[in-house]
């Protein structure tokens, strides 16, 4: 009897010491738990906390506006005012083509210089409506185009009734109809303030 129960102790001793009790097999296959080392890995794997915030650079400052260049130019006076006026561009877009030029005022800072009706077609025009394109192909001179053409129609160009103080400049512009494509260079007549042949059409 002794011996019997000394044997089945032994066995007892021997399964424990295999790691096959019960309570540590899962329900299906046989596999271990571990459900320790699954949440070191989970925790492993789990970013330590939100990134860090993107920094937002301050904007960079605009680049200077570009100094137009000029393709003709004279100085004059007028007015008993010291002037330069550059032709900045005469473009072609399609059935119209649009003239830029700037007058500088080369007095002092103390000396204005008006500019009013001066480049009008008249004493109480304040526009730059008498500035005119002559096609020297063609013999055609070319007027500011309009925006109709009642008595009220206005032209499409800039409007000065303002001063140039010395040392500054004002940019202006006028919008005419187009020459024939075979004209590449016009004559741009400004009243008061000269006449500049050779204009290359761009």
């Amino acid at each position: 009897m002794r011996r019997k129960l000394a044997m089945a102790a032994l066995l007892a001793m021997t399964l424990t010491g295999c790691g096959t009790l019960p309570s540590q097999l899962t329900s299906g296959g046989g596999e271990e738990k571990q459900p320790v080392r699954n949440t070191e890995r989970a925790v492993e794997n789990t970013p330590a906390g939100p990134p860090p915030a993107a920094t937002v650079s301050p904007s960079a400052p605009a680049p200077p506006a570009e100094k137009l260049q000029a393709i003709a130019g004279r100085e004059m006076e007028h007015n008993e005012s010291k002037l330069r006026v550059d032709i900045t561009g005469l473009k072609r877009q399609g059935r119209i083509a649009t003239l830029t030029w700037t007058v500088h005022n080369l007095d002092p800072s103390s000396d204005d210089y008006y500019v009013g009706s001066s480049l009008g077609t008249g004493n109480l025009d304040y526009t730059v409506a008498g500035v005119s394109l002559i096609d020297p192909v063609n013999g055609k001179r070319y007027r500011v185009a309009r925006n109709g053409t009642g008595d009220d129609a206005r032209c499409v160009c800039s409007r000065v009734n303002q001063y140039i103080k010395g040392g500054s400049s004002l940019e202006m512009y006028a919008v005419y109809g187009a020459p024939p494509a075979d004209v590449s260079t016009v004559t741009v007549e400004i009243p008061n303030l000269g006449v500049f042949p050779d204009v290359p059409i761009s």
